[in-house]
């Protein structure tokens, strides 16, 4: 029920919906519609960097639950990327219909994350890390050297995914595909951290052994962390590979894993939403360097190589900021935000 001061509920089924007030669905609805409608309103260009947003969202998500939630660190997420994307791509090499292959690279990067996350029972913190790291070069090494099955340094050549005899040759058809694929996954995560699972994530996350005082199983939940976080990236591995209709080793090294924490960071541990946020913003982040460098290329010729080479530095300095000034990430200044208009002019 809705008061005149605020939300009232009767029910919990009600007080738990994602979306609690008619204006936020409305919102909703009109934020969906307008991505439904983005592929008639934008250009080639615009396109294809929603199709990369909406990948990079699977991706930072997958982690975000990993770390975020369960609080185990992981610098191995590339490497997961890449079994699922090399899964992905060789089922589809030899027939298997798409959604199939896409499912079975999510299982073979689930199976992968659940190897590499048994030490996280013994192991946390940096040494997590280090070990996480360890699983990165290990599948870097496998995915160079395995020749007769990933294609080594020449990688794999795809076809654009086949579903129902329906092909996702443009883009266009693509971001619908990645569209959904995205809001599934979102979808999952979400309602998997209102369930008692998710509650024994964040339960390992605040402080394990009052978690095992209380009776969770430590070892299983945090195999189902990698498992499940593993999975999802997994599936944006295949997807990317897809995309891009081609496989490499170089595309998921150690700097696709740092991306994928540095979005997490920037968005918010922990936070869905942040997920989104973190994987919007520093996918944007590049392309608003070159669009300050063609800007300024009529005043100053060579700011346009200086700023490519510049650009790992801007990333780290970005990264340097958030976690000084905003260390819950964007999705903290935006509760902040909607608090003040929810009681304003009461605001303070």
């Amino acid at each position: 029920m809705h008061g005149k001061c605020g939300l009232f509920f009767s029910s919990y089924a009600a007080e738990a919906r994602f979306f609690q007030s008619g204006f936020q669905r409305l919102c909703l609805g009109l934020f969906v519609l307008a991505l439904l409608a983005a592929p008639l309103l934008v250009g080639p260009y615009l396109l294809s960097v929603l199709n990369i947003i909406c990948i990079a969202v699977i991706g930072a998500v997958s982690l975000n639950l990993l770390t975020g939630v369960c609080g185990q660190i992981s610098l191995g997420h590339g490497a997961f990327m890449g079994v699922g994307a090399y899964g992905a791509a060789i089922c589809t090499l030899r027939g298997v219909p798409f959604p199939l292959a896409l499912l079975a690279g999510g299982a073979a990067a689930s199976l992968a994350g659940m190897v590499f996350g048994v030490p996280s029972l013994r192991l946390k913190g940096i040494y997590l890390a280090i070990a996480t790291l360890a699983a990165q070069l290990i599948l870097e090494y496998v995915f160079l050297h395995a020749g007769g099955i990933t294609g080594g340094s020449n990688g794999l050549l795809l076809d654009p995914p086949l579903i129902l005899g329906f092909s996702c040759n443009t883009d266009a058809r693509m971001f619908y595909l990645l569209l959904v694929c995205a809001a599934l996954s979102l979808l999952v995560v979400a309602n998997l951290l209102r369930t008692r699972h998710g509650r024994a994530f964040v339960s390992i996350r605040d402080f394990h052994l009052s978690a095992e005082i209380a009776g969770v199983n430590l070892f299983a939940y945090k195999l189902m962390a990698f498992g499940v976080s593993a999975f999802l990236a997994g599936v944006a591995g295949g997807l990317w590979a897809h995309y891009t209709q081609f496989v490499s080793p170089e595309q998921f090294g150690i700097s696709q894993s740092i991306s994928c924490l540095a979005m997490i960071i920037i968005g918010g541990l922990g936070s869905v939403l942040g997920s989104v946020f973190g994987a919007v913003f520093l996918t944007l982040l590049p392309e608003g360097l070159n669009l300050v460098a063609g800007t300024l290329s009529a005043w100053f010729p060579d700011i346009s190589a200086q700023l490519v080479a510049l650009r790992e530095g801007v990333f780290g300095l970005t990264l340097v900021l958030f976690l000084i000034f905003e260390p819950e990430g964007l999705a903290h200044r935006w509760k902040l935000v909607r608090a003040y208009w929810k009681l304003y002019p009461f605001a303070h």
